[in-house]
């Protein structure tokens, strides 16, 4: 065998083993390529549905706040109206016709004036207060109406000024108040 024959063989085993390592590399490669594929097929689906479900949740929570805005309004409006009825009641109480005012008046003195020795009320109605009890008119006080009955000692209060019943009624009626008008 000549020196040429053995270039050639060693030059056809350097191919050989050429092509065999550049098949097995491209098989690698490719290998690689299809697992880094489906690497990032896997990455992008979680962040996809880790996406889907922050929306989900920013959206979630968007319609919660929106529905609490919508109660808050709602209150709001609804306390809005019941405040506006106490005013009204308020105003109504404040113009009550002299001869209705009068007979209130005289139905809670009579009533409570027994073992009481003061009684006060509203500038206003000073003259008349003095006219129907006996008890020391004890002076004038800030009221829409009624009256302020004390024992001797002033130990015991009974207050019947107007904008206290009205408030203790409307302390006692609110639920019943609100179901009426909103239902």
């Amino acid at each position: 065998m000549g020196l040429d024959a053995i270039i050639e063989e060693i030059k056809a085993k350097g191919r050989a083993e050429a092509d065999r390592i550049s098949g097995e590399t491209s098989q690698e490669v490719s290998k690689i390529i299809a697992d880094a594929q489906a690497g990032a097929a896997k990455i992008k689906a979680a962040r996809e549905e880790a996406v889907k479900k922050e929306i989900d949740r920013m959206k979630q929570q968007e319609q919660s706040s929106a529905n609490l805005e919508v109660k808050k309004l709602i209150l709001n409006a609804r306390k809005e109206i019941l405040d506006e009825v106490y005013e009204a009641a308020k105003e109504s109480i404040s113009k009550l016709p002299v001869e209705k005012n009068q007979t209130i008046l005289k139905s809670i003195i009579e009533k409570n004036e027994s073992g009481n020795s003061k009684i006060f009320s509203r500038g206003k109605d000073k003259v008349a207060v003095k006219k129907m009890t006996k008890l020391e008119f004890a002076g004038e006080i800030d009221c829409l109406g009624g009256v302020v009955i004390e024992n001797k000692d002033g130990t015991e209060v009974l207050d019947f000024r107007y904008d206290m019943i009205l408030k203790n009624v409307n302390e006692q009626s609110l639920k019943q108040v609100s179901n009426i008008l909103f239902g």
